[in-house]
């Protein structure tokens, strides 16, 4: 069951639902009873993305109209921005492949910008080859009324380094999924995430790493900030198979709720049948420290900036760990306008 092949076969019974596990916060067959019709075409000129001035290549896909292959050759280095529009109350997929060969360097500034009411699927397969390095920063900032689902299938081959950080603001139903094959063999993943949710939005950041083999490394922290009626769902799973011995994995999933009516759903999980590793996770929902609310109060600072500034800070770690300089502060900035709104 899927996005993607209900919208092949036209079918609602195909849509995920709360009867399926990975799926049951963010129930697809229960909100959409009826598939709409293909997305039209786009016409105009969409503007420039966030990241466009940083990129060497854009490539900006509309309403699901053309897939796209993004290849770096080997040694080669390269900065592209990848724009997911969606635009109306239709439907459509899209799907683009990333290869990154021997020694290559990736920076993929990936944004989902969207108006309307829109029901999109976007499906990434990422191939890292030996050495290869790539740094995935997503930004997904739609509409309110829009239904996305983001499903990347990452491929890491030895002694590569794959990095991510999903930065999300939510939609009606609004899905970043990244599932990755780690071989060992000295990779190194880094999957980070951040959720700034207000109104009635939802977002989700589903995570799944399986480890294939012997020394691989996985880094994971996500935080997020909710308020009035938004709801956060993160759901990460870390499965270390046998033989896959000296493992090195840590997981922390942070988030703060700011008023009563907002909800925070977490998962976090380890599924380890290899006996030489090192694995952890951890998880903590609350609110703001109120002794440090109180310290800024005392200080003149009226009470919107204070709970701003701290929420900043508190996302800050996942966003200093973004190294592409131009990317983390373009980030930076987008998270501060939303916090202070």
């Amino acid at each position: 069951m899927s996005l993607a092949l209900a919208l092949k076969t036209r079918d609602v019974a195909d849509l995920p639902g709360k009867r399926h596990e990975d799926w049951r916060w963010t129930d697809l067959r229960g909100l959409i009873r009826v598939l709409p019709e293909p997305s039209a075409p786009v016409s105009g000129d969409l503007g420039a993305g966030p990241f466009d001035g940083l990129a060497e290549r854009v490539l900006t896909i509309a309403n699901g109209r053309n897939e796209q292959t993004i290849s770096v050759g080997a040694g080669e280095t390269a900065a592209v921005a990848l724009r997911i529009v969606g635009r109306g109350d239709g439907a459509h997929a899209v799907g683009v492949r990333v290869e990154v060969a021997e020694g290559g360097r990736l920076t993929l500034l990936e944004t989902y910008e969207g108006e309307g009411g829109y029901l999109a699927q976007t499906s990434l397969a990422i191939h890292l080859a030996a050495g290869a390095s790539a740094e995935r920063i997503v930004l997904a900032d739609e509409g309110p009324d829009a239904v996305s689902v983001s499903h990347a299938e990452v491929r890491l081959a030895p002694g590569a380094s794959f990095a991510q950080t999903a930065l999300v603001s939510g939609a009606r139903r609004q899905r970043i999924e990244t599932r990755v094959a780690h071989p060992g063999g000295h990779a190194a993943l880094r999957l980070d995430g951040v959720y700034l949710l207000a109104d009635k939005r939802h977002a989700d950041l589903t995570t799944v790493v399986t480890h294939e083999g012997l020394d691989g490394a996985t880094e994971q922290l996500t935080k997020g900030v909710v308020r009035d009626q938004a709801r956060g769902v993160f759901q990460g799973r870390i499965v270390v198979a046998e033989g896959a011995d000296r493992t090195d994995a840590r997981m922390g999933h942070h988030a703060l709720i700011l008023s009563d009516r907002a909800e925070v759903d977490a998962k976090p999980e380890l599924e380890i049948y290899a006996d030489d590793v090192s694995c952890a996770h951890g998880n903590t929902v609350g609110a703001l420290d109120e002794d440090a609310l109180f310290y800024a109060r005392q200080r003149g600072m009226p009470e919107a900036d204070a709970r701003a500034l701290l929420t900043e800070a508190f996302i800050g770690e996942v966003i200093d760990r973004i190294a592409h300089e131009g990317a983390r502060e373009v980030v930076r900035e987008w998270a501060a306008e939303r916090l202070r709104g």
